[in-house]
């Protein structure tokens, strides 16, 4: 189902030229949306007074802001930077949208969680997370619903979309290039498609969805193990797979072993996300 733009609303993409911000970009334009995309060379996400003045330029309706640090390993040596784009600016775009009346829209991460789940995580489940990354998304979380009415929307493992960056684009580059990836056979995910992320986004959004946390992912949870071979039987690759325990990769920054989120506020809400599956084979499909 295709969920349409509302035409009286004015849309402030910022991270415009990011993977989900690019996508995002995309879409409103294609439905003749009310549109005004920044990238990060646009508005420094580190200046509170170039936000407030692009925000009171544009006075948007919404506000959907797709930038952040995600350099994970790299955000146990740079704190300052992390918090700077997860939570500071976070801040500032919250504050800036309350004052024109604009509603924000923000994405998180799994890594808000330690992984010691054994089921997937709904949207209240404690918090806690293992690396400054994680930690600067919390506080970014926190600082985005200090504005009323504010949507947060949980996201893990994204793929899709114009700037095919993602670690699953990786596996499918590495798969038709003859090699056997590297994957986890002992990580558990829920993916998320952005195109299916910018749905339930616009979903949320027709229906003036209250405030708070969703879990915006592919339904159905793998191992990167599982991912990868669905991935291979989709391309008739017969690459063959390596399969690697998280604990023989050495990574600076700690990774949620177990990080699958439940859908259930949008499924409250008749918002049904398409399986992860699906999601893959409709990706593939796209890239031919």
């Amino acid at each position: 189902m295709t969920t349409p733009v509302q035409g009286s609303r004015r849309h402030l993409v910022v991270g415009a030229a990011g993977q989900l911000g690019s996508a995002f970009t995309r879409r409103l334009a294609d439905r003749g949306a009310d549109l005004i995309a920044l990238t990060r060379r646009e508005l420094d996400l580190t200046d509170a007074a170039a936000i407030a003045a692009a925000v009171k330029a544009a006075h948007p309706d919404v506000i959907v802001n797709c930038a952040a640090y995600n350099a994970v390993d790299q955000a146990e040596d740079d704190a300052p930077g992390a918090l700077a784009v997860n939570a500071f600016a976070v801040h500032d775009l919250a504050r800036a949208a309350s004052d024109v009346g604009a509603r924000l829209v923000h994405y998180s991460t799994d890594f808000v969680f330690d992984g010691t789940a054994t089921t997937p995580y709904g949207e209240d489940a404690p918090t806690n997370p293992r690396s400054v990354y994680g930690q600067s998304k919390l506080v970014g979380e926190w600082l985005a619903l200090e504005t009323p009415g504010s949507l947060v929307l949980r996201v893990e493992s994204l793929f899709g979309g114009p700037a095919t960056r993602s670690s699953i684009d990786r596996i499918i580059q590495t798969l038709r290039s003859g090699q056997p990836p590297r994957v986890f056979v002992d990580r558990v995910v829920t993916p998320s498609y952005v195109e299916d992320v910018i749905e339930a986004t616009l979903a949320l959004l027709s229906l003036d969805a209250s405030g708070g946390i969703y879990h915006c992912v592919n339904s159905g949870s793998t191992t990167w193990h599982g991912l990868a071979e669905v991935i291979a039987a989709l391309l008739g690759s017969e690459a063959g797979l390596q399969g690697v325990a998280m604990s023989d990769v050495p990574m600076r920054a700690p990774r949620p072993r177990y990080c699958a989120l439940s859908n259930s506020r949008l499924r409250a809400l008749g918002i049904e996300m398409p399986t992860w599956q699906d999601a893959i084979a409709r990706h593939i499909r796209s890239l031919d």
